[in-house]
Parts: structure tokens; C-alpha cells; sequence
């Protein structure tokens, strides 16, 4: 299973000293702007896009994933979590190509606080069956947060490939059958006696990430702040962030975005981050729509395998993948 992208020590702890706010409110999107006319659903498409290249991370509301389908992911994650350590212990695996995988901050060597499950969802009907029987809810809660996620994501990556200029249902077969990450993450309620970072600084390897929290703790860098900017729990909302994926694509047009999670003083947090790619084989390049002489491709092709490749030869580097991709023309 995937893990992220951290960035080097020095640079982690620098962004980490910075404590001055940002003056940037981070954009909500209205959703369903894009189901309506041509007129609307451009504007809609141009906030997506203007989002994207200014911050690198929304909001979105009016979704159309419902607030009962949302409580029930965030209380089958809860109550995973709240199982007998027999139970968890099942999942529990170091090896990041496992279908599904659970660890804990003790073992992994890159989490601050945090306990996590992580597994494949798309297409659901090929990876349920990896999944956890205990609590005997949990499939069809999370099964039906997943397929509405899934559908969320594509309708999201069309209006970003369109803010980009690339046609109506650009990749839309490859991103259909693309790889879809749930990540289930705990983090206990914020101790003096201890960090108050749950997860380092890092980005994510995919095309999207969307993220539901069930209280407030992630931080993000919007492009050109130079501080955390503190994701507020609007009702109903859900998170996205551009990956290292989409910045290839892209061309550079779009930057993935460096995130972290903070431990909540006032009670334990859990987030449901489902993040977006291609297929694990299928290589993502710069699109060539977006690559001329004044603007040469400056990032080398790669896949999601490419990126667990990558992860155990860069375990004590905390190099970014995105980095690793960029092509020197100097």
C-alpha cells in the first residue's frame, strides 16, 4: 500500500517554526454549478481552475455525496479503530503492496501520532473482499463512501483537465478504471507530554486527494504562503488537494500541495482520505496538449508502481516523489 511523500528535515522544520497566518481564505466550491447550464457550468469550471493554480486545495459543497453516507464512513473508521488490538492486528503489515494495511506510528517511521488502515477501493467490487468483516457495518459503510468518492473525483478531474484547456472527458476510460486509496487515519487528542504534529509535512503521490474529517487538525501551504493555513470543518464539506500526479500532468501548470496533520487539543481526530490515480501500471506523462518549445515537458513519465518503488529507497532521504520526477534542463 502507498504511503507519502515528506519533505527533507531542515526544510519540514523550517515550514514548521512559521507560525504567521494566512490572510488567504481557502475557496469553496458549489459542486453542483457543474450539473447546471453551459454559462454556470463554466464559471464553476473557471473557480476549479483558478483554485488549482493559485492555492492548490478547495472545498466542495453540494456534492451530492449525502451527509448520512459521509457520518457512516467516519463511524465505521471510528469504530475499526476502537476494536481489540487481535482484531487490528490481522491487517498489520510494513508491506506497502498489501491490498490492505494497518500500522501505527510506533512502526511506520514517518508518523508523528497517528494509527491508520489502508486499502484499495476501486473497483470496489475487486477489493471488499480484502477488507475488514469487524465492525460487521464496516463494508457497507465505507463500500458506499467509496463509490460516491470515486464519482465525486472523476467529476472533479474533468472540470480541472478542462481548467487546464484539454478536452470534455480527457482520460475519462483510464481514470474510471485508475486506483482509488483509502486511507483511514486516528490521531489521539493533542498531550502536552507530546508532539503536536500527527503527520509530517509531505504531499500525496495521486492525481486528487479528497479528505473527510471529523474534526479540524489538517493544515495546509496554500501556493505562495509562506505559513499553515488551518483547513476549517465546514458541514458537509469535503477537502481536495492537488497531487504530485496532476503537476505532471499538468506540466508544471498545477503544483501538488504540501499538507500536514496536527493533533486536536479538544478530543481525537479521524480523517478518510481517498486519493486518486491511474492504474498501477499506467504511466502518467505531461499531457502533450500542454508541451510545446516554449514550455518542454519538465517531468520524466511514471506510474503508481514507480511509486512504491520509490518509497523503500527513499525511507531516510524524505525526498518528495514529485521531486525525484522533475527534469533538469539547465
Amino acid at each position: 500500500m502507498p504511503g507519502a511523500r515528506f519533505l527533507p528535515a531542515s526544510m519540514a522544520s523550517q515550514v514548521a517554526q512559521l507560525q504567521l497566518p494566512s490572510l488567504r481564505p481557502l475557496p469553496v466550491i458549489n459542486l453542483s454549478r457543474l450539473s447546471k447550464d453551459p454559462a454556470t457550468r463554466a464559471l464553476a469550471i473557471q473557480d476549479i481552475a483558478r483554485a488549482c493554480r493559485e492555492q492548490g486545495c478547495f472545498q466542495v459543497v453540494n456534492h451530492g455525496v449525502s451527509k448520512s453516507v459521509m457520518k457512516g464512513a467516519l463511524e465505521a473508521a471510528s469504530d475499526f479503530f476502537e476494536l481489540s488490538p487481535e482484531h487490528k492486528e490481522l491487517f498489520a503489515s510494513t508491506d506497502i503492496r498489501r491490498p490492505i494495511r494497518y500500522d501505527t506510528s510506533s512502526r511506520d517511521g514517518i508518523s508523528k501520532a497517528r494509527s491508520f488502515l489502508k486499502h484499495y477501493a476501486n473497483p470496489l467490487e475487486d477489493w471488499v473482499q480484502y477488507w475488514p468483516m469487524h465492525p460487521p457495518s464496516y463494508r457497507k459503510k465505507m463500500g458506499e463512501y467509496a463509490v460516491e468518492i470515486q464519482r465525486v473525483s472523476m467529476e472533479l478531474m474533468d472540470a480541472i483537465l478542462q481548467g487546464l484547456g484539454l478536452r470534455p472527458l480527457y482520460m475519462q476510460e483510464k481514470l474510471e478504471k485508475g486506483v482509488q486509496v483509502l486511507a483511514l487515519n486516528n490521531y489521539p487528542q493533542f498531550s502536552h507530554r507530546g508532539d503536536k504534529v500527527g503527520l509530517a509535512p509531505h504531499s500525496d503521490y495521486g492525481f486528487l486527494t479528497i479528505l473527510l474529517q471529523s474534526s479540524p487538525g489538517l493544515e495546509v501551504t496554500p501556493h505562495g504562503d509562506d505559513a499553515w493555513t488551518a483547513v476549517p470543518l465546514i458541514p458537509g464539506a469535503l477537502h481536495v488537494h492537488i497531487g504530485d500526479h496532476l503537476e505532471v500532468l499538468s506540466n508544471g501548470q498545477l503544483k501538488s500541495l504540501v499538507h500536514q496533520a496536527v493533533l486536536n487539543p479538544d478530543e481525537a481526530r479521524i480523517s478518510i482520505a481517498s486519493i486518486h490515480g491511474l492504474s498501477k501500471d499506467e504511466k502518467v506523462r505531461c499531457a502533450k496538449e500542454l508541451v510545446d518549445e516554449e514550455n518542454p515537458e519538465m517531468y520524466r513519465e511514471s506510474s503508481f508502481q514507480d511509486f512504491l518503488d520509490f518509497l523503500p529507497s527513499n525511507i531516510n532521504n524524505y525526498r518528495r516523489f514529485i521531486e525525484s520526477l522533475k527534469i533538469n534542463r539547465a
